[in-house]
């Protein structure tokens, strides 16, 4: 039996720009050439390639040719720490509410990492990074959006402290990409990935100072010179064109489709808090499209097989593995206990939700909520 979906989980995954997918994916079918090879239309088709970074340095102000693309926000983080070893020295100053990602490419990359400490805010807590600075400079780690919480992280004040110490300022972007006005000229490096903003999955980016770059050469995978001799392999253009689409398609329409993300976000928050939720990071500057609390109950597993069985799709506020879920590191980092995060939840909305679908989803939550309390 078929059931209407209706998805609030975002920051996951953004459902796809159908009209921009089937677009590209019937150019692909007549224009399926290998971008690296000799013939004139390989090169037809690198030059598409080549289009989609004009595109991004269009809305970042970044040269195109210091962009490379990879396949996934993972490997993207992996090749920002790697590229710069030799380059920069000191050990990393890392925020603790970073994907895991980052501490992983880092340990990849062989360097030693500190962790900034966190605000019960859900910040960044500054005055421990400079403290961090002091101790010792090195490359400092602060993603922009949190991806639990939403909590937009002060990365102005943040490079202050970097210049004052002489530290570069890196970034994960992978929740603000494509979402909000980004500070693109204070950063020395970031990351972002396609399957966040609705271009399918397949594509992410990687931009880094070349003041900043180890090696000319620094790809983690070698073998092709693909990628000006940065990413070896076969790009994989058609995610990489369905980015640049829809970046195109998402930009001029961002501060509109903000407010109305903002307007779900009061209403499901007032919902939320109605039924005795504690927010998380209300007070914080926050991307208008995520919504992270603690609910008033320990039956989580209950509450979301509640949604889930009438079709709502949220996620848990933490890292699942192998069935058994663990409290998420960022809420543990903000001082929150393991059982109040194991009561987390976030909801992220997006491109494609529509009033109907918060209402709905405000309602849903009340019930099972009132029913979990009152049993």
């Amino acid at each position: 039996m078929s059931k209407k979906i209706r998805y609030f989980d975002y920051n996951a995954t953004h459902p796809p720009f159908q009209d921009v997918l089937v677009e590209i994916q019937n150019d692909y079918f007549s224009d399926f050439y290998n971008p690296s090879g000799a013939t004139r239309f390989s090169l037809a088709r690198q030059g598409k390639i080549e289009s989609a970074r004009k595109t991004l340095e269009k809305y970042t102000q970044k040269p195109a040719k210091e962009f490379v693309f990879s396949s996934t926000g993972t490997e993207a983080n992996h090749l920002l720490a790697y590229a710069i070893r030799g380059k920069v020295s000191g050990s990393a100053i890392v925020s603790s509410l970073e994907h895991s990602s980052i501490y992983s490419a880092l340990e990849f990359a062989g360097r030693q990492f500190r962790k900034i400490r966190s605000l019960r805010n859900g910040s960044v807590d500054l005055d421990h990074l400079e403290k961090l600075l002091k101790e010792e400079s090195g490359p400092v780690f602060i993603l922009h959006v949190a991806n639990e919480s939403g909590v937009i992280q002060p990365l102005e004040t943040a490079y202050e402290l970097c210049q004052k110490y002489e530290a570069p300022l890196f970034s994960d972007l992978m929740q603000s990409f494509g979402k909000l006005e980004i500070p693109y000229a204070i950063l020395s490096g970031f990351t972002f990935s396609g399957h966040k903003i609705g271009a399918g999955m397949g594509a992410s980016g990687t931009w880094i100072d070349p003041n900043f770059v180890g090696e000319k050469e620094f790809g983690i995978f070698r073998g092709g010179n693909q990628e000006n001799n940065h990413r070896a392999g076969t790009e994989n253009s058609s995610s990489i064109l369905a980015l640049s689409e829809v970046l195109k398609k998402r930009i001029p329409n961002l501060s509109k489709k903000n407010e109305l993300l903002q307007a779900y976000q009061i209403q499901i928050e007032t919902t939320l808090e109605g039924c005795g939720c504690k927010m998380i990071g209300k007070d914080s500057p926050r991307i208008p499209s995520t919504s992270f609390c603690i609910l008033p109950t320990d039956d989580v597993d209950f509450f979301m097989m509640g949604l889930e069985e009438s079709g709502f799709v949220v996620s848990t506020g933490s890292s699942c593995k192998s069935r058994s879920r663990e409290p998420a590191p960022s809420l543990l980092s903000m001082g929150y206990t393991e059982e109040e995060a194991l009561r987390a939840i976030r909801i992220s909305s997006g491109w494609f939700t529509t009033q109907d679908e918060v209402d709905a989803l405000c309602q849903k939550i009340q019930e099972v909520l009132r029913a979990l309390i009152n049993d």
